[in-house]
């Protein structure tokens, strides 16, 4: 069965759930796995073009659940955390290791997933997305990343989507706040500028924000809802840098209409090593995705026309927090 291979999706909350509970040297071990083991298996195991399903319309349902299932994961995570946070002293170097990995969790399990739910018709699903997307501080990007991003990628006009020569802690700073601008914008455009309307999400992602931080401060205590806070700060920060490197340097040609030409697989970044796309819910076929939007994960097709990254995600992630490591490296593959 095609599918079940998506299960190894749920490795990485797996993995914070082990140091979450065991504590000490195992509170790393979703870094670990992350930044050691997926790397190596990405070089390890042989690239492959395979599409779990050609057909949208009939599939596996299990396709759908894989991705419904993460909210148990990470709210599952998330009030552990605090449990075990607010009960138990434990180091500097746990609390670090554990933050982080539930930041990864909120991050690939949390914002990843709620970014393949909110391109789906469904009520329900968009629903989820956005449930998905509150611990991370993040759900204006459900509004965002389908009417700005998209339309705007590999354009001046798009936050997320870096130049060349941007440095990665830079990026994060213009993209987490003009991408918070434009969805304001986006808002205020949909509602014809009513934006005191019981429909203007904006204002109730502010509100579920509030309600979220107060759960967290009655339940457990000020110091538990800041790690917890901070967890998602962490989990939004992996997608922007995720978001970094999937557009790094590319660009769409300007029109004599002074429009921008259409979008193309060649406006987005591949990564096709097997484990790593895997893990992510086929995310690292950027390209294919950003040229038809409406396909579900597993129809994600590689495209031999898209400009390919020289290593899986994890390693890129590694090298984009070393400017003049990620410069050398990229600024060579733009150059072909």
């Amino acid at each position: 069965m095609r599918e079940i291979k998506y299960i190894s999706a749920y490795l990485i909350p797996l993995c914070c759930l082990i140091g979450l509970h065991f504590g000490g040297a195992l509170s790393w071990l979703t870094v670990v796995f992350a930044f050691v083991v997926v790397p190596i298996l990405d070089l390890v195991l042989p690239k492959s073009k395979e599409v779990s399903e050609v057909n949208n319309k009939t599939y596996n349902r299990l396709y759908d659940w894989f991705l419904y299932f993460n909210i148990a994961w990470v709210y599952g995570l998330l009030i552990y955390a605090g449990v075990q946070w607010s009960t138990n002293d434990y180091s500097t170097s746990e609390l670090i290791g554990m933050l982080i990995s539930l930041g990864f969790v909120m991050g690939v399990n949390g914002i990843n997933v709620a970014h393949e739910l909110g391109h789906r018709n469904k009520k329900f699903e968009q629903v989820f997305a956005q449930i998905l997307l509150l611990p991370e501080f993040y759900m204006h990007f459900y509004i965002e990343h389908n009417h700005g991003h998209h339309r705007n990628v590999a354009t001046p006009l798009d936050p997320a989507s870096a130049k060349k020569g941007d440095f990665l802690y830079i990026f994060w700073l213009k993209s987490v706040i003009l991408s918070y601008v434009d969805a304001w914008k986006i808002q205020s455009k949909i509602l014809q500028g009513k934006l005191m309307s019981v429909k203007n999400n904006m204002l109730w992602y502010v509100v579920f924000t509030a309600i979220y931080l107060s759960l967290l401060f009655f339940f457990f205590d000020v110091k538990t809802m800041l790690f917890i806070s901070l967890s998602g700060v962490v989990g939004m920060l992996l997608l922007e840098t995720i978001n970094y490197i999937e557009h790094y340097g590319l660009s769409r040609n300007k029109l004599d209409n002074g429009r921008y030409e259409r979008v193309s697989p060649k406006h987005s970044w591949n990564a096709n090593y097997t484990f790593g796309r895997i893990i992510l819910f086929e995310l690292t076929r950027h390209s294919d995705h950003h040229y038809r939007a409406s396909k579900k994960y597993h129809t994600l097709e590689h495209k031999e026309e898209a400009p390919e990254l020289p290593f899986g995600y994890p390693a890129a992630i590694i090298c984009s927090l070393f400017p003049w490591i990620w410069f050398s490296i990229m600024h060579k593959r733009l150059s072909k």
